[in-house]
């Protein structure tokens, strides 16, 4: 985690503090439960809750003792004293600590990422809407395919959107998962009603079966929906950079009155927010190809895991979030200019128009692949620098005007196949009904 990418909610929730608090919680929790079932006298319980531990004298400890459990452990055992620190931590391991504070640390992460993202949905939504009837030019390959419009485009965003928060609603509720089951998880050191206590405190499910460990299974179905969101932010991140091409000149992402793009060109106005979702959705795969190396573990548990998920998960949950924040940001400001999109619609003198073309003909009796090649034809010559108009070069067609001449018109309105573009925004549960 670099500050610079990461969100404050999210920097404080996978902190040091937060976590000590978390353990500190977690053996709390426990104690009360072993209070109650009379392992422990509950006389002892005022002092512990009242326990306290300080970040920079765990890490001193742990310099000296190579563990970071045995060093928070010490630390908090003096601020309570004898006799009532020696029931802290009974019968449990490093991992009844650290897997249960990580579930809660990735819950909490979801809750705040799910937040963001639900701002990210609202913007889509409003640009999808005040922008259906925005005509421009579907694009496939980077070519000029059929008209479309920008609110149905931005549809798809919205759509796309709702499907990853759902991933991650799953993802965060299967890993929603804690574990106080002791040294290889058969609950030998400690009662299964402890480690009940404990996960439904916390707002955790106990694990069905694990061993030292939570299988890391349902860690990697967790990053996976983590990338699965970045890609979804990264995939109108990188339309709108297209859209931004001076070529196309369709979309902008804001850009401040002050702001510069280049130290070197000042005409420059490049996508940089736009750009940096990408980048950081690569990250973002990439982590998670470390979350799935780290399902294969050693029989009942090895730290192989450890060192790299202490990197990935606070990075990913980091990234993921401020993408989103950043996403929200492009499409609350985005310059949409529907002048410049109804200018490229009719690019070529409206090659775009080639398959309605092609349609017609062949509904008039042509054989098709008589139609084909008169569109085509007329198509390529059009494309060529200088060249005539599409349009206009089939409406000097003598086989187009014998077949279709009465309907040119209706094949060149760029409306013409365009009635059912609502069906999407009723839906999607966007306010527009269908006729």
């Amino acid at each position: 985690m670099i500050e610079r990418y990461c969100p404050p909610a999210i920097q404080a929730i996978w902190s040091d503090q937060h976590r000590f608090e978390l353990w500190l919680r977690i053996e709390v929790l426990a104690c009360e439960a072993w209070a109650e079932l009379g392992r422990i006298p509950a006389s002892a319980l005022p002092k512990i809750r009242k326990a306290t531990f300080d970040p920079q004298r765990i890490a001193e400890i742990e310099g000296q003792v190579g563990h970071d459990v045995i060093a928070f452990l010490t630390d908090v055992n003096a601020s309570i004293g004898q006799p009532e620190a020696r029931y802290v931590h009974l019968g449990m391991t490093s991992q009844d600590l650290n897997d249960t504070a990580m579930a809660v640390q990735l819950v909490e992460s979801a809750r705040i990422i799910g937040a963001d993202l639900a701002s990210v949905r609202e913007a889509a939504a409003d640009v999808a809407v005040q922008h259906r009837r925005t005509l421009m030019a579907g694009r496939t390959h980077g070519v000029v395919a059929e008209p479309t419009t920008f609110g149905f485009k931005v549809a798809g965003w919205v759509a796309e959107l709702d499907r990853v928060r759902s991933r991650l609603e799953r993802a965060t509720e299967e890993v929603a998962v804690g574990r106080v089951s002791g040294a290889v998880g058969t609950h030998a050191t400690v009662d299964p009603r402890v480690e009940e206590h404990v996960c439904t405190a916390l707002g955790l499910r106990p694990d069905a079966v694990s061993t030292q460990v939570i299988a890391r299974d349902v860690h990697a179905s967790f990053m996976s929906a983590l990338a699965s969101v970045a890609g979804a932010l990264e995939r109108i991140a990188t339309e709108i950079r297209h859209l931004q091409r001076s070529e196309v000149a369709e979309a902008f992402e804001p850009f401040g009155e002050k702001q510069k793009g280049s130290s070197a060109m000042p005409h420059k106005r490049n996508p940089v927010l736009t750009e940096r979702v990408c980048g950081m959705a690569r990250v973002v795969r990439g982590h998670l190809v470390t979350a799935l190396e780290n399902t294969a573990l050693w029989h009942e548990r090895d730290i192989s895991h450890s060192s790299a998920e202490r990197i990935v998960f606070p990075d990913a949950c980091a990234a993921v979030d401020f993408m989103a924040i950043e996403m929200a940001k492009v499409l609350k400001g985005l310059e949409v200019r529907p002048e410049r999109m109804l200018r490229n619609l009719q690019f070529a003198g409206g090659v775009a128009f080639s398959g309605r073309l092609l349609t017609a003909l062949v509904e008039a009796g042509m054989p098709r692949e008589d139609a084909y090649a008169i569109v085509q034809r007329a198509a390529m010559e059009a494309l060529e620098e200088g060249g005539p108009g599409f349009r206009l070069l089939v409406e000097k067609d003598a086989a187009v005007r014998s077949r279709i001449g009465d309907r040119l018109e209706q094949v060149f309105d760029p409306w013409a196949g365009l009635e059912h573009t609502d069906l999407a925004f009723e839906r999607l549960g966007l306010g527009v009904k269908t006729t």
